[in-house]
């Protein structure tokens, strides 16, 4: 199914995608002073002409990027970027903002009150909506600097104080090498996370695991010459697998946005929107064999953009709106789940015993008593050579190891 390529409060009409339903458009004022002029004359709704842009004028846009990475607590492996994506007609203005960040608020480094500082400053200086804007944090774990609003707000500026006529096109593409879902379903019905801070269990008693969401959705914008002034891209994946020098980063789609920018035009400018990626993983996530390196993955997914982008078909017309809902999501009551955790910890903590084992000895004794339950300690002859004299010093030391190895 056809995903268009921006979510959350921000919905598109374009060619082919149909009209949306009780669309929220800006009122009129045909007096503003707005320089970006998102609320212009008062037009009645007529059939559009062949050749002739859709409903609302000539689509114009304009793009910029700002580098926020915290140079000063972290040293950087690749640079972390605000970027903003202006577009508008005569009746719409809608912003896109991107940050490489871990989340807007709660947690990390942007603080609650980024969203609202954002926000009150476009709509006092560039007459801009707070609900036509919206802002996606990729959820990389990379650290931004701490004047990331003020960065923010030179971005979208920037943007606008550069706008172009664009043609616009939309399609998807398709990337289902460098993500897994992380939920792990066991044969007891229980399920488990694959994470840095679990061990995993028992290769036998895993049973299967979740989906993954290969889909990528995508819009490109060109302009009239031909050259492409913005990609926006959505996919699905927490962008968490880090570099090898363990420096900070925007992770896979830092490397991903660099492909798709240095493959087209000298002007582009990739802006990734995170997807439904809440349980999903890079794959290898927990190789311990080989260092942790986005860049393979964010180069594969760079790449399968690219396929999909030469595909989609670029138009002056189409139906350009905002829509805004309020989605509530329930929350799970998890008092009893806590409370029987609890109950098990408690249970786990006292049966613990002391033991005069550390992990050297322990390991060496594991694999000792179970290559051989019989005799473990030595070679057999010697056991049987003790059972004759009457003996049992091996018998007794292997019963203090094995009582060592289940304390």
């Amino acid at each position: 199914m056809l995903r268009c390529p921006l979510l959350l409060c921000l919905a598109f009409g374009l060619f082919g995608c149909g009209e949306f339903r009780q669309p929220v458009e800006s009122p009129s004022d045909p007096t503003s002073s707005d320089p970006l002029n998102t609320k212009g004359p008062e037009q009645k709704p007529r059939e559009k002409q062949p050749g002739e842009p859709g409903k609302g004028g000539q689509l114009l846009a304009g793009v910029a990027t700002v580098e926020i990475t915290n140079k000063k607590s972290f040293t950087a492996n690749d640079p972390l970027y605000v970027k903003a994506l202006v577009m508008k007609n005569e009746i719409t203005t809608a912003v896109i903002i991107t940050v490489d960040a871990v989340a807007i608020g709660e947690i990390g480094p942007i603080g609650n009150d980024y969203l609202g500082k954002v926000r009150a400053k476009l709509q006092k200086d560039l007459k801009i909506a707070p609900e036509d804007v919206i802002v996606n944090a990729s959820h990389c774990h990379g650290i931004v600097c701490a004047d990331v609003d003020e960065k923010t707000i030179e971005a979208v500026k920037t943007a606008a104080s550069n706008m172009v006529a664009v043609k616009v096109g939309v399609g998807v593409g398709n990337e289902n090498r460098i993500s897994e879902n992380r939920r792990l379903k066991l044969k007891n019905g229980k399920e488990v996370d694959v994470r840095h801070a679990y061990a995993m269990p028992p290769d036998e008693e895993a049973a299967s695991v979740g989906p993954i969401d290969p889909q990528i959705g995508i819009m490109r914008l060109d302009k009239k010459d031909g050259q492409t002034l913005a990609v926006v891209y959505n996919f699905a994946c927490h962008p968490i697998m880090g570099v090898p020098s363990g420096e900070n980063t925007a992770d896979i789609i830092g490397f991903a946005s660099k492909v798709i920018e240095n493959n087209l035009s000298e002007c582009t400018i990739a802006l990734f929107i995170q997807g439904c990626g809440g349980d999903i993983n890079p794959t290898g996530y927990k190789d311990v064999q080989q260092p942790r390196n986005a860049e393979p993955l964010g180069n594969m997914l760079g790449l399968s953009v690219l396929q999909a982008v030469q595909k989609i078909k670029r138009d002056d017309g189409g139906v350009f709106k905002m829509m805004n809902e309020k989605i509530k999501l329930p929350r799970a009551d998890l008092a009893e789940r806590i409370e029987a955790l609890l109950a098990k910890q408690t249970r786990l903590l006292k049966s613990l015993k002391g033991t005069s084992l550390n992990l050297k000895t322990f390991l060496e004794l594991v694999a000792k008593y179970n290559l051989s339950k019989e005799f473990p300690s030595y070679y057999s002859h010697r056991y049987l050579a003790e059972k004759l004299l009457g003996r049992d010093e091996l018998a007794k030391l292997d019963d203090a190891n094995r009582k060592n190895l289940k304390a």
